[in-house]
C-alpha cells in the first residue's frame, strides 16, 4: 500500500480486492497514468483495472492458496495412510481416523446407494473447505504485508481466504452440479433424466394434458435445479465474506487509540473463537449438501425400476 497511512475506506477496499492477472488492451490508461503500447497481460493495480480485464482474468491469490491447501491436505493424509498401524492410533493418525470415521458415518446416514466415489469426495470437500476457511483466522494484515515485502510492490492486492472469493465457491458448487447431472443420467438413463424435468411435479394419465404441462414442469424443475449450485456456492461465500469483513472492521479499531485498540483485541479474540465454529459448520454444510445432491441424483423413481 502507499507509504502514507490509508483511509478507512482505502484500507477496506485494499483487503477486499484480489490479486488479479488479466489482459489490458493497447492504449489503456492505467491507474498510475501510464498508457499501454500493446495488449498486455499484467496484474491489476485497482478494482477498475480488474473489472476492465473482463471474464478471462485469474485471481492468482485465491487459486494459489486453494492449490497449496489442497496439496497440504493430500500430503498429510497420504503420510497418515502410509504410516497407519493396526495398533491403537496416536497423534495425527488418531486425528485423521477421527475425521475419516466422521465423514464416513455422515455419508452412510445420507447416501443409501453404491458409489465408491462419494465418501472420498465428501472427505476431500470437508477437509479442503475447512482449510480454506481456516485461513480467515490468520491476522488480517500478516499475509498481505508478507506479499508486499516479497513482491516489492506497495500497491499489490492479496487475499488469503479462497472461500471469500465467489469464483472459488461457485467453481466447487458447479463441479458438484456437473457430477449430479452425470450420475443422474447414468442411473436413470437419458430418457429418464428428461422425463424427470418434463413430467414432474405435475402429471396426469392423459397424454395430451401432459404435453401442455411440459413447459410448466420444465421451467419449475430447471429453476430448482440451477438454484442448487448457486445457493451451495453463495452460502459458503456469503458467510465467509461476512466473517472476513468483521475481522477487517476490528483491525481498523487498532489505529483508533489505546482504549479502542484494547477493546479491539478483546473483540478479535472473541470473534476468532466464535469463527472456529463458523468455519467448521460451513465446511460441514457444504459437504452434507453435496452428499444430499448425490443421493438425489441416484434416486430412481419406482416406475423406472
Amino acid at each position: 500500500m502507499a507509504s502514507e497511512a490509508p483511509t478507512s475506506i482505502e484500507y477496506i477496499q485494499h483487503h477486499l480486492q484480489n490479486l488479479v492477472l488479466g489482459k489490458l488492451p493497447a492504449g489503456y490508461e492505467r491507474y498510475d497514468g501510464s498508457v499501454l503500447a500493446a495488449d498486455t497481460w499484467t496484474f491489476a493495480h485497482s478494482s477498475q483495472e480488474a473489472a476492465d480485464m473482463g471474464f478471462w482474468a485469474f485471481h492468482i491469490d485465491s487459486l494459489g492458496w486453494s492449490v497449496v491447501l489442497g496439496l497440504l491436505f493430500s500430503f498429510f493424509f497420504y503420510r497418515a495412510a502410509r504410516r497407519a498401524t493396526v495398533s491403537t492410533p496416536k497423534g495425527f493418525q488418531s486425528f485423521v481416523e477421527l475425521v475419516v470415521d466422521f465423514v464416513n458415518n455422515t455419508v452412510k446416514d445420507i447416501f443409501h446407494h453404491k458409489n465408491r466415489l462419494i465418501a472420498p469426495m465428501a472427505l476431500t470437500i470437508f477437509t479442503w473447505v475447512f482449510l480454506m476457511n481456516l485461513m480467515d483466522l490468520v491476522p488480517i494484515d500478516w499475509i498481505p504485508q508478507a506479499a508486499t515485502i516479497v513482491s516489492g510492490d506497495d500497491h499489490i492486492f492479496f487475499k488469503a481466504v479462497p472461500t471469500t472469493d465467489p469464483n472459488i465457491t461457485l467453481g466447487m458448487a458447479f463441479t458438484v452440479f456437473l457430477l449430479m447431472i452425470i450420475f443422474s443420467i447414468r442411473e436413470k438413463g437419458f430418457l429418464g433424466f428428461i422425463k424427470e424435468y418434463t413430467l414432474h411435479p405435475f402429471h396426469t394419465d392423459k397424454w395430451y394434458v401432459n404435453i401442455l404441462l411440459i413447459p410448466v414442469n420444465f421451467i419449475l424443475e430447471v429453476v430448482s435445479l440451477l438454484a442448487k449450485p448457486i445457493s451451495l456456492g453463495m452460502r459458503l461465500f456469503g458467510n465467509m465474506y461476512a466473517g472476513e469483513m468483521i475481522f477487517i472492521l476490528i483491525a481498523l479499531m487498532f489505529g483508533a487509540g489505546l482504549l479502542l485498540g484494547a477493546f479491539a483485541g478483546v473483540l478479535q479474540w472473541a470473534w476468532a473463537v466464535f469463527h472456529i465454529l463458523v468455519i467448521t459448520l460451513q465446511a460441514f454444510v457444504f459437504m452434507v449438501l453435496t452428499i444430499v445432491y448425490m443421493a438425489m441424483a441416484h434416486d430412481v423413481p419406482d416406475e423406472q425400476h
